[in-house]
């Protein structure tokens, strides 16, 4: 079998569309259709259904992928990397969202990388859960963190922590609600108050407000900016309350520069997953950071 037509269904089998997938591979759309056709004609079974958008694989297409995709990466792998003789690192392709690859993932990745020379170069870049999680099945990645759980036999997830949320204002705000009102009354004394989130659909608030209040926000996002650090600078500066991770604003709670403005019993809590493709952990340095994080994280409240 031809492994040229193998990483061409494997790349379709990760992008889920033929067009996709010729960008990947710097193909045209119709090479790829071709491919995949002869190689289903070898097989003599389909690999795919062609839907109106993309396509979805069958039983054989998946256990197709889930077989070939692990010794189609340590192939590439070998191809592209420079001869193993112990004198050059091997580089790690890590990508997660901003703040949290930011503040936790990378300072423990880069002290694991000056280990005596036996670390590794890395590579971060950021982005939300879904382009993460498709960066890693097109390669793009060697490692995702995401608050997604990704679906399918061609991803290994891993629980990495989780994340307690808190609701929070500068003191100027606080000074307005007692929590013990607010446990009284609810949601509704906070409807005045403007909000700084991280997207118009206030997805922090939204969740927070679900899960503590059993009900939605009535107000809008008065400051919106996508980065939950920025978001922490305008809730000091008192633009108003917002919804964060605890460990990103412990310090400044600790300062006195915002005030936890409520403390539910049971707080809100958001699972980090840390993914690699399948197979992929037989690679050191992909396994070594994904043990170091995983053991990072242990210390993580």
């Amino acid at each position: 079998m031809d492994l040229a037509l193998l990483r061409t269904f494997v790349t379709v089998h990760r992008a889920g569309s033929f067009t996709r997938a010729a960008a990947l591979l710097g193909l045209s759309q119709p090479a790829v259709t071709s491919q995949i056709r002869t190689l289903e004609r070898q097989l003599g079974r389909p690999l795919f259904l062609r839907q109106a958008r993309g396509v979805t694989p069958t039983t054989i297409g998946d256990e197709l992928a889930h077989k070939a995709a692990p010794h189609l990466d340590a192939l590439v792998e070998i191809a592209e990397g420079a001869p193993d003789d112990g004198s050059s690192l091997r580089t790690l392709h890590l990508v997660g969202p901003p703040e949290f690859t930011a503040e936790r993932a990378l300072p423990a990745l880069t002290r694991l990388t000056g280990e005596d020379g036996k670390g590794f170069a890395l590579r971060a870049s950021f982005g939300t859960a879904e382009e993460g999680l498709e960066g890693l099945a097109a390669g793009h990645h060697d490692l995702a963190i995401s608050t997604a759980r990704p679906r399918g036999p061609l991803l290994t997830a891993t629980p990495l922590c989780d994340e307690e949320h808190v609701l929070v204002a500068a003191p100027q705000w606080a000074e307005r609600i007692s929590p013990g009102t607010l446990r009284l009354k609810g949601p509704v004394l906070l409807e005045n108050l403007p909000v700084v989130e991280v997207h118009e659909s206030l997805p922090f608030v939204s969740r927070y407000w679900a899960s503590v209040f059993d009900s939605r926000p009535a107000a809008s996002g008065t400051v919106v900016v996508p980065d939950l650090r920025a978001v922490l600078s305008c809730a000091i500066a008192g633009a108003g309350l917002a919804v964060l991770p605890r460990y990103l604003s412990a310090s400044a709670l600790a300062r006195g520069e915002i005030t936890a403005l409520y403390e539910p019993a049971v707080p809100p809590l958001r699972t980090y997953f840390l993914t690699a493709r399948t197979g992929s952990l037989a690679m050191p340095h992909i396994a070594r950071a994904h043990e170091w994080l995983l053991r990072a994280a242990n210390d993580w409240s």
